[in-house]
Parts: structure tokens; sequence; C-alpha cells
């Protein structure tokens, strides 16, 4: 007897998602350096000036990455773990609580009640975002990678690929051929971000979207007829 063929699967989606400025309306580096001023591990007036300095070069998509990893966790790296992780977890209640919307939550739950693969795609680094991606209930996170020494202290150097510019477009292969996937299994690639520095990644989906867009990304979205999306007004 010849049984009906099984229909065949229906099409997956993905979804990567942007974190800072895209899910929530802060940098979550600079805010954690800011906080590092704020319980006295670091110089105020020397750090805060450095820590704007950096954040002005990602705007401008000048940033030098390594120096930036370098310095932002020059500050932790040297604690004993214990006490840099009790400190995270006072930042996630203070700063980064506050900044959780609602109406970013509720986009990130509405693409995994569709069964979506998502994914936090960040240039911050993986001890910052962590708790961060938990929060939002993201299993995936692609952050920066940071080089741990022999005796497990971190070095303040990037460990692999940066999730930054293209080296997302890279993380994000790396990511899905580790899980057997590979782009062309997915139908549909929806990418969230509000920074131009995602452009090679946005360039990727079938549907990318400008997220509380910078000013450079939204006259490329309103060139190309992204669609635009305001999460924070």
């Amino acid at each position: 007897m010849n049984l009906p063929a099984t229909a065949p699967a229906a099409p997956r989606r993905l979804c990567l998602f942007d974190l800072d400025g895209t899910l929530i309306p802060i940098d979550s580096d600079h805010a954690f350096g800011q906080f590092m001023v704020d319980i006295g591990w670091a110089d105020g007036q020397t750090f805060r000036a450095r820590n704007d300095a950096f954040y002005a070069d990602y705007v401008a998509g000048t940033l030098d990455l390594p120096a930036y990893v370098d310095f932002a966790t020059s500050v932790w790296r040297t604690r004993p773990l214990d006490e840099a992780e009790a400190e995270r977890e006072r930042f996630m209640c203070e700063v980064l609580q506050p900044q959780l919307h609602e109406p970013a939550q509720a986009l990130v739950r509405e693409h995994q009640a569709r069964g979506d693969l998502v994914a936090i795609v960040t240039a911050t680094n993986e001890f910052v975002t962590s708790p961060i991606a938990a929060a939002f209930g993201v299993e995936h996170l692609l952050a920066v990678q940071l080089e741990r020494e022999a005796d497990g202290a971190w070095s303040g150097r990037i460990h692999g690929t940066p999730t930054f510019r293209e080296g997302k477009v890279g993380r994000v292969h790396d990511w899905l051929a580790g899980q057997g996937l590979q782009l062309a299994d997915f139908a549909d690639i929806v990418v969230y971000s509000d920074s131009i520095n995602d452009l090679p990644l946005m360039e990727l989906a079938t549907e990318p979207v400008a997220t509380n867009p910078s000013p450079p990304l939204e006259a490329v979205a309103r060139e190309r007829g992204w669609r635009i999306l305001r999460l924070f007004e």
C-alpha cells in the first residue's frame, strides 16, 4: 500500500535583534561603564571622558573595537569574579530593569510565539549582555566573546570574530552552521536594528526593520523603502 507523502515542514523564519538602541533605549556597554564610575570602581572624570569618546566613535561608525573592549573591561576584569558578577546584578536591577519596556518585550514574545528562531546579535560583550538576553527570554545570544587567561581571568582581548559590523554576518553564519542550518533554510529573515553599523547584517534580511533608527540608518531605510519601527515613543 502506498502511503501519502508527508507534507513538507513549514518554512522556518529567522529573527535577529540588535540590542542597544533597538530592544533597549540605552547603550548597555556605555551605561555599564557609567555604573562603574557610580560605584567608585572607575575614576569619574578620566573614565567618563574616554567612555563618552568611544561611544561617539561607535555612533559615527569609527569605533576601534579591540581598544574599546580593553578599556571597557579594564575596570572590572581585575576584580574577583564574584564581586564583578554581584555588581553586574546591581546594574541589572538598578539601571537595566527600568529600560526593559513592554513594546520591545512584546515584539520578542510575538516572534517566539510564531515559532521563529530568535537571537540577539550585539557588539556589546557577553559579560554585560548575558543577563539582558535572559531578561528578554532569548536563548541565543551572539555577543563579543572575551578571551580568558590560563587561570580563567579575563584578558581584555576579544576571542574569535567580534559581532561588530561585517563580523555580525560571519558570526550568524557560524552560529547557524553549528545547528546544522544556513540562511537558505529560512523563507524569511527579519533583522531589527537602530544602527548604521548593522547595515551588512540588515542587507541579508528579507525584511530589514530600522528600529528606533539613528539618522544615518533612517536615511538608508527611507531610500530603500525599509520598514521603520519606533518602540520607545
